[in-house]
Formats: C-alpha cells, structure tokens, sequence
C-alpha cells in the first residue's frame, strides 16, 4: 500500500477511473455525505427541545428575539426551489436535453443564491445575538450551520454546471495533462471526458439538495412557528 501514498509513484496508477466507477463513486459519497450532515442538525435539534423544557430562568426566548419569518420563509421556499428544478433538470438529462437542463440549473443556481442572500439579511435585521436566551444560541448556531451547507451546495452545482458549458460544443479530440482534474502535474488526464460525470453529479446533487431543502422545512417549522 506504500506505493499509493509515495511521492514517486506513477499517475498512471491512480489515473482514469472508469466513467461507470466514477458515477458509483459519486452516488455512494452524496448518500454518505447526507447521512453526516444529518448528525450535523440533530446535535441542535436536540439543544432546541432540551433547553425550551428547561427554560431556566424564563430566558427561553425573550420577547425581542423574534426573527423574520417572512425572510425564513422565503430562504425554505428557495431552497425547495433548488430542489424542485434540480430533479425537473435531471430528467431533462435523461432525455439527453442539455440545453434545457441547463437553463434550469442556472435558474437553480440563482435561487441558491438568493436563499443565501435571504439567510445574510436575517442575521443583518436581528435584534439579537447568541448569547441572549437558549433560543437565540440554538438559532445562530443552527443557522450558520446551514449557511455553510448551502455554500457547499452552491460550489458543487456551480461547477457541474461549469463543466457541462466549457464542454456543450464538442469535446477536444485530447485533453491537455491534468485538465480535467486541475493539476497540472498529472502525466495524463484523469478522465477522458468530462461530460461522462455529469450525470452522475447531477443526480448526486440532486439528491442532496433535496436533502437540505428537507432540513430546511424542518428549520423553518422549528424555529419560525413552533
């Protein structure tokens, strides 16, 4: 096993996988990655009930935490936005329309955008900070959580996205050493076609969108009307 972690040892040992390999690759790691963002959120679901039981010293919540529930709402209906165009664009794929799949993942895109804008304008609008009742520590810290779980979202579809553009012409007949991974050093591309991939990013991010907006609704009820 030393050869794989050697400074010496060829690329070509680690070099091209598999379209097929990749996709699984791809699917199993945004399942993984579902099933560890949910431990993420439970820690502050739990924080939630044990403290609002607790309430010591009636300083739960007092009376000027109030968030917007008009911002929280339209940052839930954003996200579930994202998550509605992104499976809309997956069967656009399927049916090998990319142009279509396209257009609605920029819309999407945009909407991701846009939830994180809401999110931004939330915290710039409260009157309150953690440290001002068990509510408010719960919610900043729930919040920026879910902040930067957004911001990971908007990468991955940002450069699916990308990728599916810089190549919606045609495909070089060969790609120049390390193209497709960004590294320069590689003695040889690590996929022979990027486009190969997409699919598979595609319906992984879906998936995982769909994930977040669930964590999002259940945001949006926990901390905005219970």
């Amino acid at each position: 096993m030393s050869q794989f972690v050697s400074h010496e040892t060829p690329y070509a040992v680690v070099e091209e996988e598999s379209p097929e390999f990749a996709a699984r690759n791809l699917r199993t790691g945004a399942h993984l990655w579902a099933s560890a963002t949910a431990f993420f959120f439970i820690g502050f679901l739990f924080a939630y009930f044990y403290l609002r039981s607790l309430d010591n010293n009636g300083m739960w919540k007092p009376k000027h935490v109030d968030p917007s529930i008009t911002l929280g709402t339209l940052g839930m209906l954003s996200i579930v936005g994202v998550a509605v165009l992104l499976a809309l664009a997956r069967g656009d794929h399927r049916r090998e329309n990319r142009r279509a799949w396209r257009q609605k993942g920029g819309l999407a895109l945009a909407l991701l955008v846009a939830a994180i804008g809401f999110q931004i304008a939330l915290w710039a609008t409260n009157a309150f900070g953690p440290t001002q009742g068990g509510y408010a520590s719960v919610y900043i810290g729930w919040t920026a959580l879910e902040f930067v779980f957004f911001l990971g979202l908007l990468y991955w579809l940002e450069t699916t996205l990308a990728t599916s553009l810089r190549y919606r012409k045609e495909m070089p007949a060969e790609l120049t050493a390390g193209e497709a991974s960004g590294d320069p050093h590689r003695t040889a591309s690590d996929i022979r076609d990027p486009l190969s991939v997409v699919r598979a990013q595609l319906e992984s991010l879906t998936f995982y969108a769909q994930f977040l907006a669930g964590i999002a609704v259940i945001t949006w009820i926990v901390l905005y009307l219970a």
